[in-house]
């Protein structure tokens, strides 16, 4: 009796989707799509030697959601879908044709040139819903998509004015299995706190890889997003385009207006492989139930009941068929990348190549460095709407823990700086939507040795982002990042990270030794448009320690700005044949050490300050090591492994004919930690009288 009424309550349901009769040419372009994506995936199918080259996955059986959410997205909105949303960029206009050139990874794949999988767009076309660069990664984008939910919401709040007649709102699209990633929380929690505009659709087909929904979940995702507050959460049949399309329009709206967070969680079949690479039939055992559910024929029906006949939807089907077919042939003619094509997209052009302003100008009294580079914030903000400060604690009750932004929460209002929770993903990835709409953050993680939850958005989504856009979208953000041993600050507190983050390519990284390059370098950070890191020495910020005296300056003018690439010799000597004479190449901490550990040897140690890690200054570093013959690198980090080891071995390589003594590198001991003891500290890291015992030893080689 129970299985009874359920049955007969399910199709009133259904009858009373359908009584809601779409407009005929809203179904007509929904099939039409649809029909188009279902050809492709056939046309795919049946040429699987020729398009197996590289890896796919398509849309059937999600077609229906992903139309339904495509018909309302507009030129203004931000969408970051995920691999399976082809049919999402069919509905936005992308014709097969596109599609196909990503494909075969061919040279004019409109999203990427040929550099990333089909389905990865990067779309910046006035007529369409922007599309920032496309992650792989399983739910990446969803941090980076509540960043740019979080630059609307700054813009607004703020009163940057947008001048489209409705509001744009960010689309975040997701498979269910995704949802169980840690990063998903992290956006959903800034999602649900800041109430942020922005629609998480989560497309639920119940399987990971091989892996369903029974063995990975312990709920759905519109089980799951009850536990964040602020956020509402529907759950319909993705399946079926009507309800799909009604349901969508209603969310929309709401979210346009009444600037909130929803989550759409839309059950569909999975109706092809996981991937090109990755067959249903070695593993799936649903697969007739799927079939059951396919929403072709659901939407054939609907066309149907709103009065097409059955030869104008067999026309339908035709003309696509051969529109993906002519598409396919010409695609398969269009020229692959060339070679040269690689060394582009990289980085952006940057309009900062000289140093600009007043290094030294006349000041009363020195300011340490961490004022410096206050200063050089505050400045910034006053000029620039577009420029915020977010990380943990940086607000106003405490300014950050370095007291690095006091001040600056009262002077710009709680909008512009203001505090986050305890996630550094969510920190760093974000930069990369505030970027795409429009804004400059500088963010900070509160010390080195907590930057790790960030890295994975810094290498997959901040690094990549314009050299796998194809140029479209660089991410133009400032990480701060205070770096460094400093008074028994233990192993949680006092770790070097340089070598890791060199190691990422398409980041500029900035380690500076003093207050006015500290300053004119996050002048230059803020007008490159490419991702900086700003590694900050917490033993420099106030210049306590013992022989940090030369870290504090005269504030350089406002309108001092120091480019990156650019060496400095802050100790310089003739070359010399009658004395023994050596360069010293070092950064931050170590320019001090080897400053004061020289103290007694002045005319016979060069000591050049590299200033940034990335671009390094090569020029300057060989033109000192041919000069001297001899060459120390000093760096804090241990030296295993490391970015001092492999630019000992870039001077080796490129300077050895010019030398009369292998180039050595000192470093801390190779362990790993930094002891909370004193002794043991102290023990662990260089400082000048380790370093002067090195350089003695490399003067008497």
């Amino acid at each position: 009796m129970k299985l009874n009424i359920l049955m007969v309550n399910k199709a009133n349901h259904y009858l009373a989707q359908n009584k809601k009769m779409l407009d005929k040419n809203i179904l007509q372009k929904a099939f039409s799509t649809m029909a188009t994506a279902k050809a492709m995936t056939n046309l795919y199918e049946n040429n699987f030697k020729i398009v197996s080259k590289y890896v796919h996955a398509t849309s059937r059986g999600h077609e229906a959601i992903q139309i339904a959410m495509a018909l309302h997205l507009l030129p203004q909105d931000y969408a970051f879908p995920y691999y399976r949303d082809d049919a999402m960029l069919l509905g936005i206009g992308m014709q097969p044709y596109d599609l196909m050139l990503q494909l075969m990874a061919k040279r004019d794949d409109p999203f990427s040139g040929g550099r990333t999988y089909y389905c990865h767009p990067s779309l910046k076309d006035d007529d369409k819903p922007k599309i920032p660069h496309q992650s792989s990664a399983t739910g990446m984008q969803a941090i980076p998509a509540t960043g740019a939910a979080m630059g609307f919401w700054y813009k607004e709040n703020i009163g940057i004015e947008d001048k489209n007649q409705e509001a744009p709102i960010v689309v975040c699209s997701l498979g269910d299995a995704s949802v169980t990633e840690g990063e998903i929380a992290e956006a959903f929690q800034m999602a649900a706190l800041k109430q942020l505009p922005i629609l998480y659709l989560v497309q639920d087909n119940g399987w990971d890889i091989s892996a369903n929904a029974a063995e990975t979940r312990a709920q759905n995702a519109f089980e799951y997003a009850k536990g964040f507050h602020g956020i509402e959460a529907i759950s319909i049949d993705g399946a079926n385009f009507t309800e799909s399309y009604l349901a969508i329009q209603k969310v929309v709206a709401t979210i346009r207006n009444e600037r909130r967070p929803f989550l759409v969680h839309a059950k569909v079949p999975l109706l092809n492989h996981h991937t090109s690479g990755v067959r249903m039939e070695w593993y799936r055992d649903d697969l007739e139930e799927a079939q059951s559910r396919d929403p072709f024929p659901v939407l054939e029906k609907q066309l149907l009941d709103a009065g097409f006949t059955t030869k104008e939807i067999e026309n339908i089907e035709n003309s696509v068929a051969a529109k993906v077919q002519a598409d396919f042939d010409k695609a398969q003619l269009a020229e692959d990348p060339r070679p040269e094509d690689l060394f582009t997209h990289d980085f952006a052009p940057t309009p900062i190549t000289e140093e600009t302003g007043e290094r030294n100008p006349q000041r009363e009294d020195k300011v340490v460095m961490v004022d410096c580079a206050l200063f050089a914030v505050e400045e910034l903000m006053k000029s620039h709407k577009e420029c915020l400060l977010y990380g943990q604690d940086v607000g106003g009750r405490l300014g950050g823990v370095f007291r690095e932004a006091a001040t600056l929460a009262q002077k710009f209002g709680d909008e512009r700086v203001f505090n986050t929770p305890i996630q550094e993903a969510f920190i760093v990835g974000s930069t990369v939507g505030m970027s795409a709409v429009g804004l400059k953050p500088i963010v900070e993680v509160q010390f080195a040795d907590y930057i790790w939850p960030g890295l994975n958005q810094l290498f997959t989504e901040v690094s990549r982002s314009s050299f796998l856009s194809n140029g479209k979208w660089p991410v133009s953000m400032i990480l701060r990042v205070p770096i460094g041993a400093y008074g028994s600050g233990g192993p949680y507190h006092s770790s070097s990270v340089e070598s890791v983050l060199t190691n990422i390519r398409g980041i500029k990284i900035a380690y500076p030794s003093n207050g006015a390059d500290l300053k004119g370098l996050l002048k230059a950070a803020y007008y490159d448009p490419n991702p900086v890191v700003m590694l900050e020495h917490k033993g420099l910020y106030w210049s306590k320690g013992k022989g940090t005296d030369a870290a504090r300056v005269n504030e350089p003018s406002e309108d001092y700005i120091l480019p990156f690439g650019k060496a400095n010799i802050v100790q310089e000597i003739w070359g010399q044949e009658s004395e023994e004479t050596i360069s010293v190449i070092t950064y931050g901490m170590g320019v001090h050490w080897a400053l004061n550990a020289s103290a007694g040897m002045k005319n016979q140690v060069e000591i050049i300050d590299l200033r940034t890690l990335f671009p390094l200054d090569e020029e300057a570093i060989l033109k000192s090591v041919k000069k001297t013959k001899k060459c120390l690198v000093v760096t804090e980090e241990p030296t295993n492994n490391s970015f001092a080891r492999s630019l000992a071995g870039m001077i080796q390589e490129k300077c050895f004919k010019h030398l009369d003594a292998p180039v050595m590198v000192i470093g801390s001991e190779n362990m790993p930690a930094i002891p909370l003891n004193s002794t043991l500290e102290f023990t662990m890291i260089p400082n000048e009288y380790k370093v002067k015992l090195k350089m003695e030893e490399l003067l008497q080689y």
